[in-house]
């Protein structure tokens, strides 16, 4: 979780299709076959009973099974779901580590409520407005700290910046290294808190700028007049960062609001 003062995070639910075509347990092998090849948006489908979802079928699932089966017994069951509220780049995290195309989007209940997939999540990145982001950030420290601040765009050398998050997830630093080297790669977000350059927004991109050999990065920079007591400078404090070297690099655990059919279906 970003330790930022803001969460403008886009959400699964901001961008997932919400009008889902699903089919039964009990439709048969036959009838799905033809779903799937009379279709061009569909090589699969969730599979649910009601709207509780049971699993998914694709194409492959369908190769050697007999036209008179029943879906339940050649569908996979135990698959990813994603919850609503779950932050989109991590959603995008599962559907790269996983090299699933289409995740499934269940509620609290384990009812479908949407789908996202690899497209969705590539439109969620192209839609990014930083200058919003940065506006309504100094906008938030005018207001709490009763300060002024100016919006300034720079390099700045990434050694002399001050991390306020602990960590990032050693997969998305290859899109990073990626958006990088192909000039891709979003400004920075810094505050300049009376000559303290605090990262607010690109951990990602500076560990993967490190990893390159890049010493310094574009960065919008929102410059106070006077040093305020920050609570991400707080954060940095309490965590002992003081360099981007500090910031761990951690392989992806299981996201709180990913899930698995099965275990939806057998709670502890």
């Amino acid at each position: 979780m970003d330790d930022t003062p803001y969460d403008g995070k886009p959400r699964v639910k901001d961008y997932m299709t919400r009008d889902v075509a699903t089919v039964s347990p009990d439709d048969t092998v036959g009838d799905v076959a033809e779903r799937i090849a009379g279709s061009d948006d569909h090589s699969g489908f969730p599979v649910c009973d009601g709207r509780r979802v049971q699993g998914f079928i694709s194409a492959r699932d369908l190769l050697l099974a007999d036209d008179m089966d029943p879906i339940f017994k050649v569908m996979s069951d135990d698959i990813i779901v994603a919850h609503p509220d779950m932050r989109i780049t991590d959603a995008a995290r599962v559907i790269l580590r996983s090299g699933i195309q289409r995740l499934p989007v269940v509620d609290d209940a384990g009812n479908l409520v949407g789908i996202i997939s690899n497209a969705d999540v590539i439109r969620s990145q192209i839609e990014r407005a930083t200058p919003e982001k940065v506006g309504k950030l100094l906008r938030t420290l005018e207001s709490i700290h009763g300060v002024e601040a100016v919006e300034e765009r720079r390099m700045v050398d990434l050694s002399a910046l001050v991390p306020t998050q602990t960590r990032v997830y050693t997969d998305e630093l290859e899109g990073r290294s990626y958006e990088l080297q192909n000039g891709l790669a979003e400004p920075l977000v810094v505050i300049d808190n009376a000559g303290e350059l605090l990262l607010a927004d690109g951990h990602h991109r500076v560990k993967a700028a490190a990893r390159l050999g890049i010493e310094e990065m574009d960065a919008y920079v929102i410059q106070l007049d006077q040093r305020v007591e920050l609570g991400m400078a707080k954060t940095a404090r309490k965590s002992n960062l003081e360099t981007i070297d500090d910031i761990e690099e951690v392989d992806y655990g299981h996201h709180p609001l990913v899930e698995t059919t099965k275990r939806l279906q057998d709670p502890e």
